[in-house]
């Protein structure tokens, strides 16, 4: 359970157009000290995301009048920090690339166990309090992250990244000059419950080299086949 933070102070908000569902899930929040608020519609929730800043966001992905793909793009536009839980029926690799491009930062199908729930509920605070004691920025060459507001330059170009590619590549700037193994990547961006043979890294460590590196010199993401990736301004480690 998260004890370091006093729950009474958490704000959570639930937008999942399942009126017995959304309720149950706040019911048992609330059980657990949390302050939860509900949207039954993605009109609702874009609303209430907008007026007040949350610590943690529940988003069903099939909703009335705005559907979770595009509220979550929208919450990303003005808010990059607060994390993101997709709670949904789409199980596929695809729905859940697309819910990560759309900016969630993670992704659970129904149907669910509540303690699976609250887990990954508890490790995003824990993320999201540790990083207060982290430095404020993370700087590689001319590309610099700040933590705080997950905004990334290079060259003083500002480099726009969804929240997956954010986490991707602060775990590589936490990292740099260290090779890292697949599964340690998959357990610090994905989790340890990923299928470890989807070939999403690959897919992700591209997007993200398209983004840093294309244009960029010099190159800071690399690879060593059989091993895993690194982040670094030598070719080879």
């Amino acid at each position: 359970m998260f004890l370091s933070q006093k729950m009474g102070n958490i704000n959570i908000l639930i937008v999942e157009d399942e009126q017995r569902l959304a309720d149950i899930l706040k019911m048992h929040l609330e059980e657990y000290g949390f302050k939860v608020e509900t949207a039954y519609d993605g009109y609702i929730g874009k609303q209430m995301a907008e007026k007040k800043i949350y610590n943690l966001i529940i988003l069903d992905i099939n909703l009335p009048l705005i559907n979770g793909y595009e509220l979550c793009r929208e919450i990303r536009k003005t808010n990059t920090a607060t994390p993101i839980i997709m709670l949904t029926a789409f199980g596929t690799p695809e729905n859940k690339i697309a819910g990560f491009d759309a900016g969630a930062d993670d992704y659970v199908v129904k149907p669910f166990d509540f303690r699976e729930l609250l887990a990954r509920v508890n490790v995003f605070l824990r993320r999201s309090e540790s990083d207060s004691s982290l430095p404020k920025k993370l700087k590689i060459a001319d590309l610099e992250m700040d933590l705080k507001t997950k905004a990334v330059t290079r060259g003083n170009k500002k480099i726009d990244l969804t929240a997956k590619e954010s986490l991707l590549l602060e775990t590589f700037l936490k990292n740099r000059d260290k090779l890292l193994t697949r599964d340690f990547i998959i357990e610090q961006v994905w989790g340890i419950d990923f299928d470890p043979n989807t070939n999403i890294i690959d897919v992700y460590v591209n997007y993200l080299r398209k983004k840093i590196d294309k244009d960029f010199e010099p190159k800071l993401i690399h690879t060593k086949f059989g091993f895993g990736f690194y982040c670094s301004e030598r070719k080879e480690l």
